[in-house]
């Protein structure tokens, strides 16, 4: 049984989708949240990347990485430490 690259890329992008999705939903913290998010978007953009789809990997990171996530992260990083320090 032989996996080609394109298959093992595959399997990593999406294995690295599935932590960041996880690591978003069970993190303690908002900003390692954000983090798990952040990681999570960049598999997706590199899934679309192997789809044929740059042009949407492209809006993918530009919209949402660029955009969105950085207002949510001035968002978190200008909260009071109290929220962000409960565990």
């Amino acid at each position: 049984m032989t996996i080609d690259f394109e298959a093992l890329v595959f399997l990593i992008l999406a294995a690295t989708a599935i932590g960041g999705a996880l690591g978003c939903v069970y993190s303690r913290r908002v900003a390692h949240s954000l983090l798990s998010l952040m990681m999570t978007f960049f598999a997706v953009a590199g899934v679309f990347v192997m789809a044929g789809a740059e042009m949407l990997a492209a809006i993918q990171i530009l919209v949402y990485l660029g955009s969105v996530m950085l207002v949510v992260q001035f968002g978190v990083m200008l909260t009071r430490k109290q929220i962000q320090e409960d565990a």
